[in-house]
């Protein structure tokens, strides 16, 4: 009879976060109580292909190492030997709860969310609507609208539209936000795929970037703004953490500001007036729930430096776990250590599952 939990602790993955994927499961597989858990390290590479023989991270890391910008193209893919390509022959073992440290599409959108459920197996983290609707920033933001939640206005337009009749839609864009704006493929995290355009020459070529990366594409009105973030962690009853403040090395807070250049600032907890500490705070708890998130999510806000107002901009219901990573740390500055937030996690996930075991037709 086993005495330790069995987690299998998934990562990589096929989406441009494959990296700081790989960095969130070091951690999080460094920092799990093995008095506690039995670890399994699932692997899944750029193609696709599950490993699970062997040291799947290790594996992951080393071909990182070797072409660390290589990544499938469009269309490409693994011999398809098996439904889940990889698994074939190897021994999988029953798993007590799957922790997914898979950041952006096909881990954070409700996918693998979805194979969860059908394998009937307890999981951390949001369930597969809430995965998508929060991995998908325009849907997102129109349930938070129609919530009475307050976010900066935007335009949406999709990869079709724009390569149709791109002179149009500048125009319509110019109108509706003017400049500077933002510009965002829709489903994506860590920034990827993100540009700030001042003009219309640079809106054009972040609409063909953002264009790369999904067929939705989202335009926001930028907003002078500190950067605020909470987190958030439970089920039913979700309680927030101190808030925390980011305060980029260039112009906004992109992919290298956090991961490649160090100079970014993390104020933790922000320097914030009680009274706005206590409304962000509902805020995040009310956008968590508008969502029907689970387990825990990061709540981002814009703190507009005019009029004071805060903007939701977006829930990540799997943030990062690296080393410099917000969630946790807000949490560690709650009173919430690192350790004890994984176990937390995985409690949560077992009290969402044994919940579900109570529908009258089983999910």
């Amino acid at each position: 009879m086993r005495t330790r939990l069995r987690v299998g602790l998934i990562f990589g993955g096929r989406s441009g976060e494959h990296e700081v994927s790989l960095v969130s499961a070091r951690s999080v597989m460094d920092a799990l109580d093995r008095s506690r858990y039995e670890v399994v390290p699932i692997g899944i590479s750029r193609a696709g292909v599950w490993l699970v023989d062997g040291d799947p991270l290790a594996r992951l890391e080393a071909l990182l190492e070797q072409s660390p910008t290589e990544a499938p193209g469009p269309g490409e893919s693994p011999a398809r030997t098996a439904l889940i390509p990889g698994l074939a022959g190897s021994v999988f073992p029953e798993l007590d709860v799957v922790f997914p440290v898979l950041h952006g599409p096909f881990g954070e959108d409700g996918t693998i969310q979805g194979l969860f459920e059908m394998a009937g197996v307890a999981y951390v983290g949001a369930g597969v609507l809430a995965s998508a609707l929060c991995m998908d920033k325009i849907s997102a933001k129109r349930v938070l609208q129609a919530c009475g939640l307050p976010v900066v206005e935007f335009v949406e337009l999709n990869r079709h539209r724009w390569q149709g009749g791109p002179e149009e839609l500048l125009e319509q864009v110019e109108r509706r936000l003017g400049y500077p704006c933002f510009v965002k493929p829709a489903n994506l995290g860590s920034s990827v795929g993100i540009s700030k355009a001042h003009d219309r020459d640079e809106l054009g070529a972040a609409l063909d970037l953002a264009a790369g990366y999904d067929r939705r594409l989202l335009i926001e009105r930028a907003v002078d703004a500190r950067e605020i973030e909470i987190s958030v962690l439970g089920n039913d009853e979700p309680q927030a953490s101190v808030p925390g403040e980011i305060v980029p090395c260039r112009e906004f807070y992109d992919y290298e500001a956090k991961y490649v250049d160090d100079r970014s600032e993390l104020l933790i907890p922000a320097p914030l007036p009680e009274a706005l500490i206590k409304e962000l705070r509902v805020l995040a708890i009310q956008a968590y729930r508008a969502l029907d998130v689970a387990g825990m999510a990061r709540v981002d806000f814009l703190l507009d430096r005019q009029s004071g107002r805060a903007f939701l901009n977006e829930l990540n219901t799997i943030p990062g776990f690296t080393p410099i990573s917000m969630y946790p740390k807000l949490w560690e500055a709650s009173g919430l250590a690192y350790s004890r937030l994984l176990d937390r996690l995985i409690e949560l996930a077992q009290e969402r599952f044994a919940e579900r075991q109570q529908d009258r037709v089983r999910r």
